[in-house]
C-alpha cells in the first residue's frame, strides 16, 4: 500500500502582500514613468504654452482697458479745466450782463450751469480755502481733509501763475484722479480742482479680467482634453512601434505596425516595417545558409572521419585513404574559402578598381579557359574599349562562368567568349552547347548551394561558383543575365555599367 502525503495548507504571509499589491517604489516608478513620456512632455509643453498665451492676453486686455480709462478721465478733467477757462475768458455775468467783476460770480455761474459728469466730484478754492464743492454723483461723500489741505496750496497767491496739475491719491473705493487748475482774476487768487473715482469702470475692469481668467482656465482645460486625445492619436504608431519592437525576436520577426494616413508618424511606422522586413530577409538567409552550409561540409566531414576511424594497417590501403581524406579536406577548403568571398562582397575595399580594356581581357580569359576542359573554345565578337572594374573580380566571375560551362557540356561541345560595348554599358558573356538549364531552375540558379540538374553526377562543387559571379556583378553596380533553353545550351552575361550605379539586380528569363 502506498501512503499519500497532504500537502501542508499554506497561510498566507502577511510580510508577503508587496507580492499582491504594488510597492510604492513600483507605483512611484510607473508615475515617473508616465511622467517622462513622450505624450506627457507633449502635452506640458501644449498647456504651458497656452497657460502663458492665456495670461499674456488677460495682462494685455487689463493694460488695454486701464489706458483707455486714464485717457477718458484726462480727457473729461482737461474738459472741465476748459470749460471754466472759457468762462473766465470770454464769459458775461448774467446778472449785470457785463463781464464778471469777481472771481465769486465765476465760481456761481459755473457751479450752477455744470452738471458733473459719472464718478465726478468739483472743488473750488478761494484765497486758500474751500468756497464751492459738487459732489452729488462722486462716489465719496466727502474728499478725504489732508486732500484738501494739500489742493488749498494751489490758490495760494505763490502759485497763482503755474499752470494746471495733475495727480492721484489713494480712497477706500480705489484710485482717485484730479486736475488742479490754479485761477488769478482781478486781485484775486483761487484754484478749480475736479476729480474722478472710477469705481464703476475699475470694477468693470476687474470683473471682465476675473470672468477673462476663468474663460481662459477652461479654455486651458476643454484644450488639454482635446490635446490629450489628439497627441494620444497622433503618437499611436510611436506606442505602437515600441510594443512591436518588444515583441519580435530572432526567431519571430513577423510583428508589424498597422498605418493609417500620410503624417511623419506613418512614414515612421512605415520605415520601421520596412528595416523590419530587410531583417527578417537578412535572418531567414542566414539561417538558410547556415542550414545549406552546415549540410554542404556535413558529408566531407563524415567521409573524413569515416576513412579516419577505420585507417588500415596495410600501407598501400592507408595511403589510399589519406588521398580521399585529404582530397576531402581540399573541398572543405574551397567551400570555405567561397564563402568568405561571398563575404567579402559586402565590404567597401572588395573592390580595387582600375582602367580596363574588356577586348584585350576576353582574349586573356579565352587563354586561361582552355586549359580547364576539352572543348572547343572560341572567341566571339569582341570590342575594345575601357570601363571602371576590378580585373582580377571580373576575372574570376568569367573563370567560375567557363568551368560551370565545362561542367555542363561534353567533349566536343563549344564555348565561347564576348563582349560588347554600348554608350552606357559592357558586356561580357560565356556561350555553350551544353545541355542547357530549364526555365524553372533558371530563377534559383544563382542562390547560394543550388546546383542544376543532374550536376551532383557531373560535379562535386557547393553550388557557390554562380552566386559569387552575382555577388562580383552586384558590387560593380551590374547584374548577370540568363538565356537558356534546355537541351540547347546556355549563355551567361555579365552586364557591367561604365558609370558605377548601385541597385543592380539579376536579370534572369528564358530564351529572348
Amino acid at each position: 500500500m502506498r501512503w499519500r502525503h497532504a500537502a501542508p495548507t499554506e497561510v498566507p504571509d502577511p510580510i508577503s502582500t508587496s507580492a499582491v499589491k504594488p510597492s510604492r517604489s513600483a507605483r512611484h516608478g510607473e508615475w515617473t514613468g508616465a511622467a517622462k513620456s513622450i505624450r506627457s512632455r507633449i502635452l506640458l509643453s501644449y498647456i504651458i504654452l497656452l497657460a502663458l498665451t492665456a495670461l499674456l492676453s488677460i495682462f494685455a486686455i487689463y493694460e488695454v482697458l486701464t489706458l483707455r480709462l486714464e485717457t477718458r478721465i484726462e480727457e473729461s478733467l482737461q474738459q472741465e479745466v476748459l470749460e471754466l477757462d472759457r468762462l473766465l475768458s470770454d464769459g458775461i455775468d448774467p446778472q449785470t450782463g457785463l463781464p464778471f467783476a469777481s472771481l465769486e460770480a465765476v465760481f456761481d455761474v459755473y457751479f450752477s450751469r455744470n452738471v458733473p459728469g459719472s464718478h465726478e466730484g468739483m472743488v473750488a478754492y478761494l484765497n486758500g480755502e474751500v468756497y464751492a464743492t459738487e459732489l452729488i454723483r462722486y462716489p465719496l461723500a466727502t474728499i478725504p481733509d489732508p486732500v484738501l489741505t494739500d489742493w488749498s496750496s494751489f490758490s495760494s497767491a505763490e502759485l497763482g501763475d503755474d499752470p494746471a496739475t495733475a495727480g492721484s491719491f489713494d480712497t477706500e473705493l480705489g484710485q482717485a484722479h484730479y486736475r488742479a487748475a490754479p485761477i488769478s482774476f482781478k486781485d484775486e487768487h483761487g484754484a478749480f480742482v475736479v476729480t474722478i473715482l472710477p469705481v464703476g469702470e475699475a470694477a468693470s475692469i476687474r470683473t471682465m479680467q476675473t470672468y477673462g481668467a476663468a474663460a481662459s482656465l477652461g479654455v486651458v482645460l476643454v484644450a488639454s482634453l482635446f490635446a490629450w486625445l489628439f497627441v494620444g492619436r497622433v503618437i499611436a504608431p510611436v506606442r505602437q512601434l515600441t510594443a512591436t519592437a518588444r515583441s519580435i525576436s530572432e526567431a519571430d520577426l513577423t510583428g508589424r505596425i498597422e498605418v493609417h494616413g500620410d503624417d511623419e508618424a506613418a512614414q515612421m511606422a512605415r520605415s520601421f516595417n520596412s528595416m523590419l522586413d530587410r531583417l527578417e530577409s537578412v535572418f531567414a538567409s542566414q539561417r538558410e545558409f547556415v542550414e545549406d552550409a552546415s549540410h554542404e561540409l556535413r558529408d566531407p566531414l563524415t567521409i573524413c572521419r569515416g576513412y579516419l576511424e577505420l585507417l588500415p594497417e596495410d600501407p598501400v590501403e592507408r595511403k589510399e585513404s589519406i588521398v580521399v581524406v585529404l582530397d576531402e579536406l581540399d573541398r572543405m577548403s574551397r567551400i570555405v574559402d567561397d564563402l568568405r568571398l561571398l563575404a567579402e562582397t559586402e565590404q567597401p575595399d572588395f573592390l580595387q578598381e582600375d582602367l580596363v580594356d574588356i577586348g584585350l581581357l576576353a582574349q586573356e580569359l579565352v587563354a586561361k579557359a582552355d586549359t580547364l576542359a576539352h572543348r572547343v573554345w572560341r572567341l566571339d565578337d569582341i570590342e575594345h574599349g575601357t570601363i571602371v572594374a576590378d580585373r582580377h573580380r571580373i576575372t574570376e566571375a568569367v573563370m567560375n562562368l567557363a568551368h560551370n560551362a565545362a561542367q555542363n557540356t561534353d567533349e566536343g561541345d563549344t564555348i565561347a567568349i564576348g563582349t560588347s560595348l554600348s554608350a552606357t554599358e559592357a558586356r561580357i558573356w560565356v556561350r555553350d552547347t551544353g545541355r542547357g538549364i530549364s526555365a524553372s531552375e533558371q530563377e534559383r540558379i544563382f542562390e547560394r548551394f543550388v546546383r542544376g540538374r543532374g550536376a551532383g553526377r557531373r560535379s562535386r562543387g557547393a553550388g557557390l561558383g554562380l552566386a559569387i559571379v552575382r555577388a562580383i556583378a552586384q558590387a560593380h553596380g551590374g547584374h548577370i543575365e540568363l538565356r537558356s533553353r534546355y537541351g540547347e545550351g546556355s549563355t551567361f552575361t555579365l552586364v557591367l555599367p561604365r558609370q558605377r550605379w548601385e541597385g543592380a539586380e539579376v536579370a534572369t528569363g528564358p530564351d529572348r
